[in-house]
């Protein structure tokens, strides 16, 4: 199963490609206040470095947290929106063992409906000014 993970919780991005539990390839970048311009051109050279395009994509396993809101909001943005339009499942996870668990959910046919970010703490929104 061709897997892609992603994790955006922090200023370095990482992005990694796996064949069932075989890791092919893995790209980590400075990605910071440029992860919203940048992480489409980076899975685009992970996939290109292994002669793969997003239809061998099988399945998507997106750190969900907890990290920085507006990194996660933008990689799970992401992650939700390439499984939806490749009609592949896509799994949240956490913890330090989240690639792991995550491709084993994928693997025993698990999926979740949307890859929900968790911040950590309570979200706080501001109240709009008049």
């Amino acid at each position: 199963m061709m897997i892609l993970t992603l994790r955006t919780d922090k200023p370095e991005a990482e992005l990694r490609l796996f064949d069932g539990q075989t890791q092919l390839a893995e790209i980590v970048w400075q990605a910071h206040r440029e992860l919203g311009r940048t992480i489409h051109q980076k899975i685009k050279e992970l996939l290109d470095g292994q002669g793969k395009t997003l239809t061998d994509l099988e399945g998507i396993v997106a750190y969900q947290g907890p990290g920085s809101f507006t990194g996660l909001r933008i990689g799970l943005s992401v992650a939700n929106a390439l499984a939806d339009g490749l009609d592949i499942p896509i799994v949240a996870a956490q913890h330090d063992d989240w690639q792991a668990s995550g491709a084993a959910r994928l693997q025993a046919g698990e999926r979740d409906q949307l890859a929900l970010p968790e911040y950590g703490a309570p979200v706080h929104i501001t109240t709009p000014k008049h």
